[in-house]
């Protein structure tokens, strides 16, 4: 694979044994020897919802794997409707990479971090460090569903670019500038082999396990006590979806866990901090273990 721009990159296919094809994308140094980051998306996103920009300043050190889980975007099957089923099937597509080793990094950003929480409890031997975007622990209090204005702006079957800038960027002219900027990369960049869009049945099926996760369980906040790797957790001083408060708590659960929370931001802080982020995360994913 060659250094690329994630913008240019092919969409590749890799069928796994639970019989799903996976659409991905692969990207960064063609030296194998390092652990590969496998990212994990967004709420109704898919191979194209990445920010190019954040995608070729994390690849500039490393390998980078992005991917539609199974039944979003261009993988086949049916969403499931629970983090936990959608852990497992992501857990499917890593072994289907046949990665030396069969560890990897893990990042993910919203739904995609509650993911990656479970793929670290349940398989916590392929994950040698986590790093969590915009990320809240199960059952915490408050996160049973999000605020009206979120999921009145991101939920509907259509949403405009002025409802994805009001959830993923502060009103700020600078945070808004950035937005912009991201538009233009994600919508604007590709116009050709882009990754088929999600439909409403991902969307309702990743709002139930959005649901479920926030049922208020304070037993469960515990299960992270268990994870041994190191973790990042970061998140924008101002997002409106996954509260900034919520990252504190992840912290405090996490033994070896490490906050940082980026100024003048909301849920798109590392899109709009692109190249910030991207050091931050490649200084603790170069860190002592």
């Amino acid at each position: 694979m060659e250094p690329n721009s994630y913008s240019d990159l092919p969409n590749e296919r890799v069928k796994a044994a639970n019989g799903i094809d996976y659409a991905y994308r692969d990207t960064g140094p063609t030296d194998d020897s390092g652990v590969p980051l496998v990212l994990l998306q967004h709420f109704r996103g898919n191979l194209d919802n990445w920010d190019s920009a954040l995608i070729d300043a994390l690849a500039s050190a490393r390998r980078v794997i992005t991917f539609d889980n199974a039944g979003v975007g261009g993988s086949t099957g049916t969403t499931p409707n629970t983090v936990e089923q959608m852990a497992l099937d992501a857990i499917a597509f890593i072994k289907a990479l046949d990665l030396d080793g069969g560890e990897v990094d893990l990042l993910g950003f919203s739904l995609g971090s509650f993911v990656a929480q479970q793929i670290a409890l349940v398989r916590p031997a392929i994950v040698r460090r986590l790093v969590l975007a915009s990320s809240a622990p199960q059952g915490a209090a408050g996160m049973h569903g999000w605020a009206p204005e979120v999921i009145g702006a991101i939920g509907d079957p259509e949403t405009s670019p002025e409802e994805y800038l009001s959830v993923f960027f502060t009103g700020s002219p600078a945070s808004m500038q950035a937005g912009g900027q991201t538009l233009q990369r994600i919508y604007g960049a590709r116009s050709e082999d882009r990754d088929t869009a999600t439909n409403w049945a991902t969307r309702e099926a990743q709002y139930d396990a959005v649901c479920t996760w926030g049922i208020p369980d304070h037993a469960k906040l515990q299960r992270l006590s268990c994870l041994k790797m190191p973790v990042f957790v970061a998140n924008g001083d101002s997002d409106p979806m996954i509260l900034p408060h919520y990252s504190h708590l992840l912290a405090g659960l996490i033994p070896q866990a490490d906050v940082k929370i980026y100024p003048d931001a909301a849920h798109g802080f590392l899109f709009q901090h692109h190249a910030e982020f991207a050091a931050d995360v490649d200084a603790f994913l170069g860190g002592p273990r």
